[in-house]
């Protein structure tokens, strides 16, 4: 009998430089979303990071995120790949929802802070 799958999460989020706090906070998410049946690409899980270039980890991401029906995002803003990760995202229209908004300001000026809020009120997931 098939597993009763709810979603396909991809999950953007710090790789590098990640902090034990955030690695504590993903950890607990992470198990949370699949303890209900859903499937979570985990980029420091799922993704071979054994990449001197990145392109490859890049390419991965993106058909992860292809496939995905729904993108998480745990926004750092020194993270490079994120935003990376956040534009190949929006370009594939996929619901976004910010999982850390409580330690992401909005800003008196245009940002992607307040972009990425924007996305979560508008998807609301």
């Amino acid at each position: 009998m098939a597993e009763n799958l709810e979603k396909k999460i991809f999950l953007i989020c710090p790789v590098r430089n990640i902090t034990d706090e955030e690695n504590q906070f993903l950890q607990n998410y992470i198990s949370e979303l699949e303890s209900g049946n859903n499937k979570v690409h985990y980029p420091p899980r799922d993704t071979d990071q054994e990449d001197p270039i990145g392109y490859d980890i890049c390419s991965e991401n993106r058909e992860a995120i292809s496939a995905a029906d729904e993108v998480h995002i745990y926004w750092n803003p020194g993270s490079s790949g994120s935003g990376f990760d956040l534009g190949m995202a929006f370009m594939e229209h996929k619901p976004i929802k910010l999982i850390n908004k409580d330690k992401i300001p909005k800003t008196s000026h245009k940002s992607f802070e307040n972009v990425l809020h924007k996305l979560d009120e508008i998807y609301n997931l």
